[in-house]
């Protein structure tokens, strides 16, 4: 599976420096079920995907709405055994190590890059 970094170019701060790509259904399915916590530095990109839920997880994250340009359409935090809401207009959903928005001020209409990790 190849691992890409995402970067917000609207402030120039890293979210997570090793995001793996989840682009089958059963990838997407999978998603961080099974594991025990999100470091820090890594990170789940879900394409395509429009919402998602932290049902049998045990730990808190942070997830972002990113339309076809890679704006933020909508962040929120989620616990455990929550859904978020549904975004039509979103292409995919980042989700990062909780307390990772708040680390780097990203906010809704920051632009987020998601490049090849060399």
């Amino acid at each position: 599976m190849k691992s890409l970094t995402a970067v917000n170019t609207s402030n120039q701060k890293t979210l997570a420096q090793k995001v793996r790509v989840a682009s089958s259904l059963w990838q997407r399915t999978l998603g961080l079920l099974g594991t025990r916590a999100l470091p820090a530095d890594e990170g789940l990109w879900l394409k395509p995907c429009q919402s998602v839920h932290t049902f049998f997880m045990r730990y808190p994250i942070d997830v972002l709405f990113l339309d076809a340009e890679g704006t933020v359409i909508h962040q929120e935090s989620l616990v455990p055994w929550r859904i978020s809401r549904w975004e039509r207009r979103a292409e995919g959903v980042l989700e990062v190590a909780a307390g990772t928005l708040s680390r780097t001020q990203t906010q809704t209409g920051h632009h987020i890059d998601l490049k090849e990790s060399s």
